[in-house]
């Protein structure tokens, strides 16, 4: 067997072999980096960050960002326990941070370590705002978003290199030209929707986890309404094929149609609207 057919014979026994089910989006996701490896990294690198950085302890904004975040984990251990997936995050370590920050910004790591910079915290205002936050950031975690990532990013580099030993022989500008596509097709074609794609998935799952928690799902939309505005008043996003998150107006018309689901799905908790 010549490299150019070992190459794809890797990508595709990775692609078959190397899928794992995620309960909340019941898809079929790649999964080259097991979360055995995944979470021990990512709790490393969560304590250098708060070692790196400014958190704020004893605030009420502090215990707010662990009360929010404590009922946003409840909620998702709930759905699980009651869909039969008990101990599905039993490897979770879970924390929740306020770091002084200016950044509009907010994540969560693989394994439930959570960071609110505090620049958010006018546009979430109030507690429903900043469970919409936070479900939105704890689901990329529940739904594995980013193994998923780093086991496309493997695979873009062994493509990669599969283009490299097909145009080989070629010229060295023709070899440059064809690598240069392959890029800008990966990259446009392939992992910024698909990192699109995780937005929408996570705006989904974090909508029904915060109707869990006891939070109105309308919340979300008036969240990203802010959000929107704010984005406004500081300068252009990007255009949305060239950008990883969806633009504020199709995220807003997105959630808009969920919130009946999400609703519904919190009734089988007892969580009533009005």
């Amino acid at each position: 067997m010549n490299y150019k057919n070992l190459v794809f014979t890797i990508l595709f026994v990775a692609i078959v072999f190397s899928c794992a089910k995620n309960p909340f989006t019941g898809k079929s996701t790649l999964a080259l980096v097991p979360n055995s490896e995944i979470l021990p990294s990512a709790f490393q690198q969560y304590s250098q960050f708060l070692t790196e950085n400014k958190v704020i302890a004893g605030t009420s904004e502090a215990k707010n960002v662990e009360v929010v975040g404590k009922k946003i984990k409840a909620a998702a251990e709930k759905w699980l326990n009651a869909n039969g997936y008990e101990g599905y995050l039993k490897d979770y370590q879970w924390e929740y941070k306020l770091v002084n920050s200016k950044d509009v910004n907010a994540w969560c790591m693989p394994g439930g370590k959570i960071v609110v910079y505090s620049g958010i915290l006018p546009i979430t205002k109030n507690e429903a705002g900043l469970a919409t936050v936070l479900g939105h950031e704890v689901s990329h975690a529940l739904a594995n978003h980013g193994q998923q990532r780093m086991s496309a990013g493997l695979l873009q580099q062994l493509g990669a290199a599969g283009v490299g030993v097909a145009v080989g022989s070629k010229s060295e500008q023709t070899q440059q030209i064809a690598m240069t596509a392959y890029g800008a097709a990966t990259q446009y074609g392939g992992m910024l929707p698909f990192s699109r794609s995780h937005e929408s998935e996570a705006d989904k799952i974090g909508l029904t986890l915060m109707a869990i928690a006891g939070y109105n799902p309308e919340q979300a939309v008036v969240f990203w309404e802010r959000m929107a505005a704010n984005s406004s008043a500081s300068g252009k996003a990007p255009a949305e094929f060239a950008s990883t998150h969806p633009s504020d107006a199709t995220r807003i018309a997105d959630l808009k149609e969920l919130i009946p689901q999400a609703k519904a799905e919190a009734l089988k908790y007892g969580v009533v609207f009005k």
